[in-house]
């Protein structure tokens, strides 16, 4: 059965299954939280960035562009002891595609229960448990054309709380390249539907939500560097909570037909500055409705083959989280980077290419009259003088030669040659 065969008798199945099932918001909510520490630094505006390879979730058609293999890690920690692991790994298959798959744990452990009817527990002997969500992801990404990729998630979920459920979703995306440094981007998450089965029987689905997003680059070569911008829009299809309180009636948006002006506030974004000897800068907003959702960060290169990401996300209820990433390439540990890819260019500013140029100018001015008077001192130097026979053959020799094949043995500088210089004129 063929990728595309099989993806269609996915999504029928997912279908049919819906009809009999209870639509809710927010069902694998966990398939929507941020990994990478890179892009919680940019305001969660994860489908704008190209080269987080933790952010395969939301971001699939940027391994259209991977060219080696990497291995990420993540660790993030939340309050109450609740922590997010994260681990994926891309490979390149071939010249503009590459596939990526990722592994993820969110939960809590070591919680204290009772079970009814006990009593009381006396200091620390009492019983424990843990609950997580356990996600299993397999993404694609190829080049369509030169300006257009593709890409495409399929994610696992299973769920061991006070009842064990599996859940499902795919989502497919598309990036266009405008202009050089211009990329627009877009996602449809949960084509196939999100959808939970409960051990008790209940099936719980979410609908299908469309994203846009957009990433521009500016080289800024005096200050040694790149400036990128990062946006990431709210859904068009459906109303989403504005705000990062608790959700109400109030915080509810509007879809960008009944006021785009209110779909913007939803959406969310950063800046970063990347330097050419690997350090980068971040700050952003991952809700553009309050100031009080600020993020920062910053993350370092370390000799082509190691990435480390550092992340600090405030929230207006809820204490700050601190995330942290390391990016590891098997291949440029080994190998140097092949010819061609971002990795082998060398770090080059444009100012630094113009000092150059103008500095061996400024040589070879200074040389052109060093240069000129050697060749005028010889050109005034007499040759010794031959014996009479000697230089009575010569001269006969001279006046039966032709034109082209008399060659003087020293120039003779022209009459009144005037050569400048920066402080002074020789004649």
């Amino acid at each position: 059965m063929t990728f595309a065969k099989l993806s269609v008798c996915i999504a029928s199945l997912a279908v049919v299954s819906s009809f009999a099932a209870d639509r809710v918001v927010g069902a694998n909510a966990t398939l929507d939280i941020e990994p990478g520490a890179r892009s919680a630094a940019l305001g969660s505006a994860t489908m704008a960035v190209d080269g987080d390879y933790l952010g395969l979730m939301s971001n699939p058609y940027q391994l259209a562009n991977v060219n080696y293999a990497w291995a990420s890690f993540s660790h993030t920690e939340y309050y109450e002891d609740t922590k997010y692991d994260y681990a994926s790994a891309v490979i390149p298959l071939g010249v503009g595609q590459g596939l990526g798959v990722s592994f993820s744990r969110f939960g809590a452990d070591d919680i204290p229960y009772i079970k009814e009817g006990e009593p009381l527990p006396e200091g620390s002997n009492y019983n424990t448990l843990s609950i997580a969500d356990y996600v299993f992801s397999v993404t694609f990404g190829r080049k369509l054309t030169d300006r257009l990729e593709l890409g495409v998630g399929f994610h696992g979920l299973y769920r061991d709380m006070d009842q064990t459920g599996w859940g499902f979703r795919g989502d497919a995306g598309l990036r266009f390249r405008a202009i050089d440094q211009l990329y627009v981007s877009t996602l449809l998450k949960g084509w196939t539907s999100s959808a939970t089965s409960w051990e008790s029987g209940e099936f719980e689905y979410a609908a299908p939500e469309l994203y846009l997003a957009a990433s521009y680059g500016l080289p800024v070569p005096y200050l040694y560097g790149k400036l990128n911008l990062y946006w990431q829009g709210a859904g068009l299809l459906h109303r989403e909570a504005r705000d990062m309180d608790y959700e109400t009636d109030d915080s509810r948006g509007k879809r960008i037909w009944e006021d785009p002006l209110d779909w913007l506030s939803g959406g969310r974004g950063g800046i970063e500055y990347t330097f050419d000897f690997g350090l980068s800068l971040r700050a952003g907003l991952s809700s553009f409705t309050t100031l009080q959702s600020v993020t920062a960060g910053a993350g370092l290169v370390i000799a082509k083959f190691v990435k480390v990401d550092y992340a600090f996300e405030s929230h207006p209820v809820l204490s700050p989280v601190h995330r942290v990433s390391v990016s590891v390439s098997p291949y440029l540990f080994s190998h140097a980077p092949k010819p061609g890819t971002p990795e082998a260019t060398p770090v080059r500013s444009k100012n630094l290419t113009e000092e150059n140029d103008e500095d061996s100018s400024y040589e070879d001015m200074e040389r052109e009259p060093y240069e000129g008077s050697k060749a005028m001192e010889g050109a005034t130097e007499q040759p010794a003088p031959a014996p009479e026979s000697t230089q009575e053959q010569a001269e006969s020799e001279a006046r039966n030669a032709s034109p082209a094949e008399a060659t003087p043995t020293a120039p003779t500088p022209a009459r009144n040659a005037v050569i400048e210089t920066d402080d002074e004129v020789l004649e």
